[in-house]
């Protein structure tokens, strides 16, 4: 049954990305952002302890402390002023990269002029864990209402073109007028991947922060496989302006692939996609977490690095592998593809599912008890450039044969089971609204966005006033009326003509791709490859092609690779690796360290296109975690084909 949501207010819009990273949401259609260039020139970059508004401000409830706000482009820097100022304040810096989003807020009170500026952050505890806290601070600065509500909005409005990546005027008054209007976000959850916990975090997390953040959205839940895939093949692009997943790796996978399945895959492909990891391998978004400079994450932590990424905007180009098997079908992949040791335990572990992360514990250990060698060929077209490394001083030589190679290992983790795929139900939301789990205290009746009653602050009281949200900045022109979100009932949902959704359709086998684009670099299989093309043949233990740096949420596979670095990251591990070695090599991944150990067995080359031709009769091949027909295959990477939703370029910084 597909669950449908009506869309939430959202502050800002999505420009598509081309084949160029861009910075935000929030540009606005070509034609408005002709007009602003015309207007006035952007201002030149600010450092990052540039003040860009300071003020003080009161808190809510009214009896609290005073504090002064200094706004810079990296963080909002809090001080107490009374009853006692702070000589070193505690709390009193919160880095942009922990907030998901602001609102302003008025009271019901007649007799209060003043207005509410509020701000919703994700800070780090002492165990390293995300929690949920919001901060009100009430501007009461001027005599009349009017006043004090601009100096919020001022506020509001800075904030948000930040963490949108918005540009500032340099002379001019900032208004709401600079938020652009908002976009529409298809999310799609697999209610059945995993241990089923998807619907459940994004019921209490996902949804809350993006709420918070101002996103408009609908959600659908999936009910089989290729479901997704059936549904963006039918979809009217032009009403939506990012599709995001919330489970594992198979469900981008599917979107994926049926954005290229479609008549104009050339321009639907350039869709910006997202995920939300609530799965159990989370590779994809592990490598986001990465990208967005945040420290290596697991489970709930990881969800809510990406869902604050996803909050702030922002697209990079992502290259995809076009691999053709041995029956000629084509399939798409983000990921990776897989043979021996890697695709037997990501195989053999799914009877384990109900176990979610140690599936692939349990997986690995009987995997290393049984460890099979198969005989094959590979081959492939070495880069004509050296891949990128994390320092410029460790760079990785040219694939010319068969290298041990040690690049830069990855930043250190704790060992933890590996997380790989969940999803969703219809959307109940609780009255009067969403809070997540290990919130502080809600106020009796402040509203967020039109909403019902949200968690305020860090300050209780049932004696204050009301508050009640500002419609000027909840609600930006263009944007749809906000109010207060409706159980979904049970049965079948009517999808409105408007919606620009596919109306459901019966399960059915996918076909391979009919994506027309060439794969210019590979003849065609079974004939023979050009010269300048490098072949192992051998035992192997297992051959993996990766294309982002991760193999799984925990596993860095090829440290140095990025999304749009063009490259095929080949890996290999020859036959007479011991257990014990191999096992090495698998903890080490963990730090992204493995080419470090020196192991004789382990062989790396970066490519443009490759060919495996397995020589055993028996085994398994995966693409993207999914099993594929066995038998010889080939591929080729198309850089920048698509375009993936990470967040700022550079932002957040790398947490201390």
């Amino acid at each position: 049954m597909l669950a449908f949501l009506p869309s939430w207010p959202l502050s800002c819009i999505l420009k598509r990305p081309e084949q160029e990273l861009t910075g935000s949401w929030g540009h606005g259609p070509r034609s408005t952002l002709v007009r602003a260039k015309t207007m006035a020139p952007p201002p030149p970059p600010l450092a990052a302890s540039t003040p860009l508004l300071h003020g003080e401000f009161g808190s809510y409830p009214a009896r609290g402390p005073r504090f002064a706000l200094t706004l810079t482009s990296q963080a909002l820097h809090i001080q107490r002023l009374r009853p006692k100022p702070e000589a070193r304040p505690r709390g009193g810096l919160v880095p942009l990269a922990e907030v998901s989003g602001c609102c302003t807020l008025r009271s019901r009170s007649p007799s209060d002029s003043a207005a509410y500026f509020c701000i919703y952050t994700y800070p780090r505890g002492r165990r390293g864990s995300r929690r949920r806290t919001t901060r009100t601070f009430r501007t009461d600065g001027a005599a009349t209402y009017e006043e004090n509500r601009a100096e919020a909005q001022r506020w509001a409005t800075a904030l948000t073109c930040l963490l949108r990546g918005l540009p500032l005027p340099g002379d001019g008054e900032i208004t709401p007028d600079l938020l652009p209007r908002p976009p529409r976000l298809l999310l799609l959850v697999n209610p059945f991947g995993g241990r089923g916990l998807a619907w459940q975090w994004c019921k209490n997390y996902v949804l809350p922060m993006i709420s918070e953040a101002g996103l408009s959205f609908n959600l659908i839940q999936t009910e089989r496989q290729n479901h997704a895939r059936e549904l963006v093949q039918g979809l009217s692009l032009s009403e939506w302006d990012g599709i995001v997943t919330v489970s594992g790796d198979g469900l981008l996978h599917e979107v994926l692939n049926g954005l290229l399945d479609r008549p104009d895959w050339e321009e639907a492909v350039k869709m910006p996609v997202g995920v939300l990891p609530c799965g159990s391998g989370n590779a994809l978004a592990g490598a986001v977490n990465q990208h967005g400079g945040f420290e290596p994450a697991l489970g709930l932590d990881l969800l809510l690095n990406c869902s604050l990424l996803l909050c702030r905007g922002g697209g990079h180009p992502l290259d995809l592998l076009s691999v053709t098997l041995a029956s000629g079908s084509r399939c798409f992949s983000f990921l990776s593809v897989a043979w021996g040791f890697v695709s037997d335990v990501d195989i053999q572990s799914e009877r384990f599912r109900a176990l979610g992360s140690a599936r692939f514990t349990l997986g690995t250990v009987l995997g290393l008890a049984t460890l099979h060698t198969y005989r094959g060929r590979l081959s492939y077209l070495p880069a004509t450039v050296e891949p990128a490394s994390p320092t410029p001083a460790h760079s990785l030589p040219r694939a010319k044969s068969e290298l041990t190679l040690t690049p830069d290992p990855a930043p250190p983790m704790a060992h933890s089971p590996l997380h790989r795929s969940v999803s969703d139900l219809p959307l109940p939301l609780p009255q009067p609204a969403l809070a997540s789990p290990g919130s502080p205290e809600p106020l009796p009746i402040l509203s967020l966005n039109g909403g019902g009653s949200e968690l305020a602050g860090d300050w209780g009281g049932a004696g204050d006033a009301p508050l009640s949200p500002d419609p000027l900045l909840s609600s930006p022109p263009g944007s749809p009326k906000a109010g207060l979100h409706s159980p979904v009932a049970e049965g079948a949902p009517v999808i409105p003509p408007s919606s620009g959704l596919p109306p459901p359709t019966p399960d059915a086998r996918v076909a391979a791709s009919t994506c027309g684009l060439p794969d210019h670099l590979l003849p065609p299989l079974g004939t023979p490859l050009p010269p300048d093309w490098v072949t192992l043949e051998g035992d192997f233990v297992l051959m993996l092609a990766v294309s982002p740096s991760h193999l799984g949420a925990d596993l860095v596979a090829a440290p140095h690779a990025r999304f749009d670095d063009g490259l095929v990251h080949l890996c290999w591990v020859r036959s007479g690796i011991s257990r014990a070695a191999l096992l090495r090599l698998f903890l080490a991944m963990e730090r992204g360290s493995q080419f470090s150990l020196g192991c004789p067995q382990l062989g790396y080359a970066a490519a443009r296109a490759f060919r495996l031709e397995p020589l055993t009769p028996r085994g398994v091949l995966t693409v993207d975690g999914e099993q594929v027909e066995y038998g010889p295959l080939q591929a080729q990477m198309h850089p920048g084909l698509g375009t993936l939703l990470t967040g700022p370029p550079g932002c957040p910084g790398r947490e201390p």
